[in-house]
């Protein structure tokens, strides 16, 4: 059907919730903003999905929210028995608007399947949920959150039983019933009363939180050197309006961090975010209020972590009273290092040790992993593959898993979660920068260490976007052109070999080719001779597209000077493909 055609369905539905039929009447005339609600459905895939609030077919909505459950609830119905069935879901929200809303829709969408719910009484971190479906042993899980997008955004994130975002081959069967729900008006949910009544809707809170908090704490490596520096360390934390705050302070003070100090105004779950305009610890003003609470403070670090607390980012105190803030992969390897060396101290470094990152993430974890004989494997984006890993890895009983990350400030640090953790990451870096404060240094001192001991490494992501129906033809078209074309240059350097995880075939530069094992996705990846590599690929949750630069350097100048480069080489090349579309 045509946008116009899908537009006057939704006017002439007489029970349309009076909001969404207020935002129509807003909308009316504005041929634009209709064709983006009402022209194409919201896609579901391997991250469920993500998008703006509003009225029509492609935003989130009650409506868009229920085909997705009825979709979930349809697969459960038929391939799982009566008894796999009665596990049931877990459900979390976020502090976005209508996230609580959208959750208990869940619920009485499943409960009209006969579909046992769980659904948190208040907001939580996405990882907590995770947790849940372990602990709760559910069939799936659903969190309703958009993470770190602006307030205009939510979404719906699909859970598998072993608490990771289910991997493409599940997804994949569930995602087909998704879509075959073609008219979001039939979806007809149980009330919740008598849901509650039949215990087929159940509320959670503190009796998961509590086991959720006891694994926390074994995150902890050396209890005394919280006890004896930590606990007087100074540290700011913020949860940036979100979900940490529930949990994240408790965690802190479980762990012994006493000194540490809330940003009072963005402690309040606000979904109008009104301290920042991006809710991301990727962007440096999200530190804004934190570096004003610092200094006066005095905090030697800073902790930010996003609306549903599975990112986390840092600012480390210099010598002359500003903040240097760290990047999702120098907090990834300061993390890394310091997990290798207390077990090799404690002499219980696993032979078949394993950790996991992105394929977009730093080569620096990969150094580290070599010196101490740990198996580093790389993985597509997402971090479902690497809970994927960690679930092949209990499954064969041959590796035993250490530490998970992506460069987009995503760490795991224990597998009780199958998903970033905040809440663990916000513990162990404490931690971490006690143990260089006992040395008389700080945490950016220790990632000054590991250039020394590995070598200078740096990055950059760059994200190009395009809003809007249009805007998503406009990248397919670039990324068919980005497939089609194989730079044999970037900024004066040669291009070694290809990776097509389209074709899942590496092209080498003397024209051989080798197959690639991960899985079949959107991306290319060029291998440099000097030893860079660049990344390319549409993001999975947001109208962007991103570029990706890892290289290295004889000292810290040399390797920032040589990403400058290599940084206006890709603007260049991505700017010409935008000029033959």
């Amino acid at each position: 059907m045509s946008w116009n055609e899908n537009y006057q369905i939704w006017k002439q539905q007489q029970d349309l919730q009076p909001e969404l039929r207020d935002a129509l009447r807003e909308m009316k005339g504005d041929e634009e903003a209709l064709k983006n609600a009402f022209e194409a459905p919201m896609s579901f895939g391997t991250a469920g999905m993500r998008g703006t609030m509003g009225p029509g077919i492609g935003q989130m909505n009650i409506y868009t929210v229920g085909a997705a459950t009825e979709g979930l609830a349809r697969f459960m119905d038929e391939h799982l028995s009566a008894t796999e069935k009665k596990r049931g879901v877990a459900v979390g929200f976020d502090s976005r608007y209508l996230s609580r809303e959208f959750a208990h829709h869940v619920a009485k969408v499943l409960g009209a399947h006969d579909i046992p719910s769980f659904v948190f009484d208040d907001i939580r971190p996405t990882p907590e949920l995770s947790f849940a479906v372990r602990h709760l042993h559910t069939f799936a899980g659903v969190m309703i959150t958009a993470s770190h997008n602006p307030k205009q955004y939510n979404g719906f994130k699909l859970y598998g039983e072993d608490g990771g975002q289910m991997p493409p081959e599940a997804s994949d069967k569930i995602t087909e019933y998704v879509r075959s729900v073609t008219d979001l008006f039939s979806v007809r949910p149980a009330s919740e009363p008598f849901l509650r009544q039949t215990n087929l809707m159940h509320i959670i809170g503190e009796d998961v939180d509590e086991p959720y908090l006891e694994n926390v704490a074994t995150v902890t490596i050396n209890h005394k050197l919280v006890e004896e520096v930590g606990s007087k360390m100074k540290l700011v934390y913020t949860p940036l309006h979100g979900t940490g705050r529930v949990i994240g302070q408790r965690a802190l003070l479980n762990a012994g961090f006493n000194e540490f100090k809330m940003v009072a105004a963005q402690a309040i779950a606000d979904p109008e975010f009104p301290t920042v305009a991006f809710p991301n610890p990727e962007f440096s003003a999200a530190f804004d209020m934190a570096i004003e609470l610092g200094k006066q403070e005095k905090a030697d670090l800073l902790i930010a972590t996003d609306p549903d607390a599975d990112r986390l980012g840092a600012a480390v105190r210099q010598p002359d009273g500003e903040y240097q803030l760290m990047t999702g992969n120098q907090i990834a390897s300061v993390l890394f290092e310091y997990i290798l060396d207390a077990h090799q101290q404690a002499g219980d470094l696993p032979k078949d040790g394993m950790a996991v990152k992105s394929l977009v993430s730093t080569e620096l974890a990969t150094k580290i992993a070599e010196n101490y004989g740990v198996e580093m494997i790389d993985v597509l984006t997402g971090f479902k593959y690497i809970a994927e890993q960690i679930k092949l890895a209990e499954e064969r009983h041959d590796k035993t898993f250490l530490f998970g990350f992506e460069e987009s400030y995503g760490y795991l640090i224990k597998p009780f979660v199958r998903d970033k953790d905040a809440i663990q990451s916000t513990v162990l870096l404490a931690e971490v920068a006690a143990s260089f404060k006992a040395q008389g240094l700080t945490l950016y001192d220790g990632i000054q260490k590991l250039y020394e001991k590995y070598g200078y490494f740096t990055e950059k992501t760059l994200s190009q976007e395009y809003d809007g129906v249009e805007g998503k033809n406009i990248m397919k078209k670039i990324m068919v052109k980005v497939h089609a074309e194989h730079p044999s240059e970037f900024a004066g350097v040669k291009v070694q070999a290809v990776d097509d995880y389209d074709t899942q075939v590496q092209t080498s530069a003397d024209g051989s080719e080798t197959p690639l094992t991960l899985p079949k996705a959107n991306v290319m990846k060029y291998w440099l001779t000097d030893g860079t590599w660049i990344a390319v690929r549409p993001s999975g949750t947001e109208p962007k597209i991103k570029l990706y630069i890892g290289t290295n350097g004889k000292d810290q100048a040399d390797a920032e000077a040589k990403l400058a480069d290599y940084e206006t080489s890709l603007n260049d090349w991505i700017a010409k493909i935008e000029k033959t579309i």
